[in-house]
């Protein structure tokens, strides 16, 4: 493992102003705090946070970012606290840290809505401060590099959750090689078997042609000498999951495809890298419709260069991106260049763009939003995209991502000019608002006083700004007449299921979507935003058959050992789809307890008794109990509507218990058979969206009790 030794040279080859003393306090507090706990690996967990701190350090950041590195799992993992951490390393690296455990606590691979409101949180959080990203960022590399010991369901969420999320955000802080990394150790988990493909057909390649990597950066190195050019020249092939891309993308097959091979030439200054392009012109033949300047026009992640694709040797197409020093280091640390320091200053590059600008432009932007939903397409449109730079006719400049139209350059330009547009010239031509944009166009606005946004607009649109503003016209300005029409297609579906719409059915749905009020429900129905069929099979998912194949009830729980029985705990009452730990007793026995129960504390002095477990994947049968508690009306026939109700949604009623009776309500707790967490979410969701019913929750015991307190059958 690398030590507090290492770290602290490391940091010192470019900063020699650092404060060893604070980062070997940071390294000796931290490996206090882990001290006993171990990866899935079996290495000690503080291997994980001081290789996070050495990532970092190799992008030449601050002391800050690096102790905050160190101790980022403390205060979520161990039993220090955010004033312990404040007191010893300052407020400024509590916070750090403390914006790194909120991250790491969002869930990004869960449901759509939550997914939504949760990378809304992540977007917020990273505006407060980049340097919680950056390691967010190096932290999800070291674990994606590391994923193989994970258990193969958590290798995919991850996989999915890096590939949806992660990568394009490293892309989008201008950190491009972690942004390929991070795809490719996800690609590798998430299609193995075209990953190998590729590497096959590769290797197949190179047996063939040879190196051509090395062949051609010698003709470049070549031809900058017979210019008197100084140049640094590197080449690559590029990686398996980029060049995936390209053959899905491209529909092409694998001998067809030319452009795997990347090379950047690094020259003095601007004026030599349109010198080094023409040289390059000049000796191979340019590939029509592939050439790129973003020295003139900068990516808005700051990125700057020149790229071309000739046909090189042997008529094999290759990329070639021609930069200086100052723009290479932003291409390669992105939002860590803001941050990076050389001989102990801070450095000052003038191609860095501080990526929390464009954070703070979608926050003012979007922030005000009520829809998570739209915030987060309005983001991943905003990170996966390239983009087109077009001219208004007074010759500023509007940036667009590569697919927009007509209409999204009008909201670009201001949302009243959007909403009244009727139609455009580009180039002194006049075209549709459907008209797809290209870089360099000039783009006249032609609107009409009186001109509201059109419903198919939503389909011409590709920005997140112009879907969102559209969406938004069209409910003010038909809101009425789509509650009227959503009220009437919400009472179809509901009674379609023999359900009545009752308002708090529908404050329920509203609720489920993450939307403001029932009205605002019923405005997204009758727009056809949301269809009522799925908000009352969100509410009554009773309508799917459920199969009857599954686990067998024996075999529900995967790492026991051959002969060791199991059973639930009884004060957590774990379900299928619920992260679980085992406790071993006496003789054979396991008790399976939810990860965040509370009885666990009773063991963290006996570490050896920990079983690392989790539930067999498919359909589990209904034998797991569960304890609802419920307040209810005090109603003729409510008891028994509530009951039936349960029963329609597969789940078997074992015990009933009264925990108070009032004139008007009862409170009980009821124990139900279910077969998993998204069963029990179903029913409580039903229960919830029932009118009779004032309160309901899943109910778990608070008591810890003895460590041995377990029945016979697990302690003989």
């Amino acid at each position: 493992m690398t030590t507090a030794d290492d770290l602290i040279g490391l940091v010192r080859a470019y900063n020699p102003n650092t404060d060893a003393q604070t980062i070997a306090r940071a390294f000796a507090f931290g490996e206090k705090m882990h001290d006993g706990q171990f990866r899935r690996s079996g290495e000690a967990y503080f291997t994980h946070p001081v290789e996070v701190a050495r990532l970092l350090a190799e992008q030449h950041l601050d002391d800050s970012t690096l102790v905050t590195a160190l101790l980022h799992d403390t205060i979520e993992d161990t039993r220090a606290s955010y004033e312990e951490v404040a007191g010893q390393f300052g407020r400024e690296v509590a916070d750090l840290v403390d914006g790194v455990t909120k991250l790491t606590k969002l869930q990004l691979s869960s449901s759509a809505t939550k997914q939504a409101e949760n990378f809304r949180k992540l977007i917020m959080a990273t505006s407060k401060d980049i340097r919680v990203t950056l390691v967010k960022l190096a932290d999800r590399l070291h674990n994606m590099r590391t994923i193989r010991s994970m258990p193969l369901d958590k290798q995919h969420q991850k996989a999915r959750e890096t590939m949806d999320v992660y990568a394009p955000l490293a892309g989008r802080m201008g950190m491009q090689w972690m942004r390929e990394e991070l795809e490719d150790l996800a690609f590798q988990v998430l299609n193995p078997e075209g990953r190998a493909s590729i590497i096959r057909r590769f290797i197949r390649l190179q047996k063939e042609t040879g190196d051509v990597v090395d062949q051609i950066k010698s003709d470049l190195a070549d031809l900058m000498r017979s210019a008197g050019l100084q140049a640094e020249i590197h080449g690559r092939a590029k990686k398996p999951y980029s060049i995936w891309r390209k053959l899905q993308a491209k529909e092409q097959s694998f001998s067809r495809l030319s452009d795997i091979y990347g090379f950047r030439v690094i020259v003095g200054d601007e004026v030599d890298c349109y010198r080094v392009l023409g040289l390059i012109h000049q000796r191979w033949r340019a590939v029509p419709g592939r050439f790129k300047d973003y020295i003139s026009q900068p990516k808005s992640n700051g990125y700057r260069s020149l790229h071309t694709t000739v046909s090189g040797r042997n008529a094999r197409r290759v990329e070639v991106q021609i930069r200086t020093p100052s723009m290479h280091q932003v291409a390669e640390k992105g939002a860590a260049a803001t941050w990076a320091y050389r001989d102990g200053q801070r450095q000052d590059n003038p191609f860095a763009l501080e990526p929390s600008e464009w954070i703070a432009s979608l926050t003012e932007r979007l922030g005000h939003e009520g829809d998570h939903g739209e915030f987060f397409e309005a983001v991943k449109l905003e990170m996966y995209t390239d983009q087109v730079f077009c001219f208004t006719p007074k010759g500023d400049v509007i940036k667009l991502p590569r697919g927009a139209t007509a209409i999204d350059f009008a909201f670009a330009i201001h949302t009243r000019i959007g909403s009244a547009c009727v139609s455009a010239k580009v180039d002194g031509i006049r075209v549709p608002l459907w008209t797809r944009l290209r870089n360099g166009q000039s783009v006249q606005i032609i609107t009409a006083e009186g001109q509201i946004p059109q419903a198919t607009w939503i389909d011409m649109a590709a920005t997140g700004r112009a879907k969102s503003a559209i969406r938004r016209s069209l409910r003010e300005h038909d809101r009425e007449k789509y509650i009227r029409l959503g009220r009437e297609l919400a009472r179809v579906a509901f009674e379609a299921v023999g359900r009545k719409v009752t308002d708090k059915a529908l404050a329920t749905g509203a609720k489920h979507y993450g939307l403001a009020d029932a009205e605002e429900l019923l405005a997204r129905l009758g727009s056809a935003e949301i269809p009522a069929r799925e908000v009352v099979s969100g509410l009554y998912p009773n309508l799917k058959v459920r199969s009857t194949d599954g686990v067998a009830s024996d075999k529900a729980v995967i790492g026991l050992a051959t002969g060791q029985s199991f059973q639930s705990g009884t004060c957590c009452q774990p379900l299928p789809g619920e992260r679980i730990v085992g406790i071993t007793y006496r003789g054979s026995g396991v008790v399976i307890h939810t990860i965040d129960c509370t009885k666990l504390e009773a063991f963290e002095s006996q570490m050896d008794r920990w079983l690392d477990v989790r539930w067999h994947e498919g359909q589990h049968a209904a034998t797991h109990t569960v304890t609802a508690d419920l307040t209810i009306r005090n109603g003729v026939g409510v008891m028994g509507r509530i009951c039936t109700l349960i029963g329609d949604l597969k789940a078997n009623i074992s015990n009933l218990r009264f925990l108070d009776r009032k004139p008007d309500y009862f409170r009980l707790l009821v124990d139900m058979d279910v077969s998993d967490v998204s069963q029990l979410h179903s029913i409580l969701t039903a229960l919830e969206a029932d009118s009779d019913i004032a309160s309901v929750s899943r109910h778990r015991s608070t008591e810890t009790g003895d460590t041995d307190d377990t029945p016979q059958q697990a302690a003989e």
